[in-house]
């Protein structure tokens, strides 16, 4: 285990960022990971996981430690399930293309999402219908101040719309090591209901999809309205959709008829953030090398220079916008890091 000085991250977060670290260290093993939590000669220390929901705005006076365990164990089967340990530093998409070959089903709508498995429960991340916390079970955590390693279940973690105890009461207090994943065995009963992926299967002319036919449609859907980070620095999608009163949500559809909105609960519903940006005239702009990206206005994008204060005042401009002309504030998503 070595610690290495003045470290570009460039390589380390999605929006490809230039960006330097005082300190970098790479963990391996939940050993490395405790002894470095108790190293006193760097007092500031930051994880780094995927760097796929991040937005570096700085050069990080810090000792930056990415997260690169790998592995996964198959806990426990029966006929009907199978439940999974996966270790925080495995690629997400690379393990739901994994758990496809293995005929294990759960994960299919959950295809191309960026980031790492460690990452995952802080977001409970989300798309086409589907939560992590839909298969969640439990994980594993190094608690920072006592380098105790910590079993999670899932009503521990508090989850709720792309959110979870990790950003909120256990924020910078826990850092993931492993989850446990619960999935289905064979006959699969892939979710389809999302219209977009009903559209896909459509169009290739499948009437019974399996698994593998969802999360071909989810790549598709996903590869036409997304950039490829490696092409096009991004994070995905920038900000979360905010969910508003029934009260507001009234007035907000008498002022635009014409806007789409998913019902929460009897008092809650959802809007769009893209929509909002979208109306604001943002999708598609580009201001330096900071811009919107043309074909999905949740996604902030990196042209190739831009800096992490240049897409954080790019973000400011969008909410600012956003509040003024509906009244609605816009919360971001990913992680700003200073």
């Amino acid at each position: 285990m070595k610690i290495q000085h003045n470290k570009s991250l460039k390589k380390y977060n999605t929006f490809g960022i230039e960006a330097l670290a005082s300190h970098f260290v790479e963990i391996t093993t939940i050993q490395n990971l405790q002894e470095v939590l108790q190293q006193e000669n760097y007092p500031k220390k930051i994880v780094l996981s995927g760097g796929s929901n991040m937005l570096i705005t700085n050069d990080l006076n810090a000792l930056v430690m990415h997260i690169n365990i790998k592995g996964i164990t198959i806990i426990s089967e029966d006929e009907n399930h199978v439940v999974l340990k996966i270790m925080a530093g495995e690629n997400w998409h690379e393990l739901v293309i994994w758990t496809i070959n293995q005929d294990y089903g759960g994960l299919e709508n959950l295809s191309l999402i960026p980031g790492n498995v460690g990452t995952s429960p802080i977001q409970n991340i989300g798309a086409y219908g589907v939560e992590l916390k839909d298969s969640f079970e439990s994980c594993e955590a190094i608690d920072v101040a006592t380098q105790q390693l910590i079993t999670f279940s899932k009503s521990d973690c508090q989850f709720g719309y792309r959110d979870s105890i990790f950003k909120n009461a256990g924020k910078g207090k826990y850092i993931i090591t492993s989850v446990n994943l619960k999935l289905n065995k064979p006959p699969h009963s892939p979710n389809t209901s999302y219209g977009a992926i009903e559209t896909e299967l459509k169009e290739n002319k499948i009437d019974h999809p399996t698994i593998k036919d969802v999360s071909d449609a989810v790549i598709a859907i996903r590869q036409k309205k997304l950039p490829d980070p490696i092409k096009l620095g991004n994070s995905g999608s920038f900000f979360k959709n905010p969910v508003i009163t029934k009260e507001k949500f009234i007035t907000f559809l008498d002022n635009n008829p014409d806007a789409p909105f998913y019902q929460i609960s009897e008092t809650s519903y959802k809007i769009p953030a893209g929509w909002l940006i979208e109306k604001c005239g943002f999708k598609g702009k580009r201001f330096g090398d900071a811009g919107v990206h043309k074909n999905q206005a949740l996604v902030l994008v990196n042209y190739g220079g831009a800096s992490g204060q240049e897409l954080l005042l790019l973000a400011h401009k969008i909410q600012d916008a956003v509040l003024t002309r509906f009244g609605i504030n816009i919360i971001p998503e990913v992680n700003i890091i200073s």
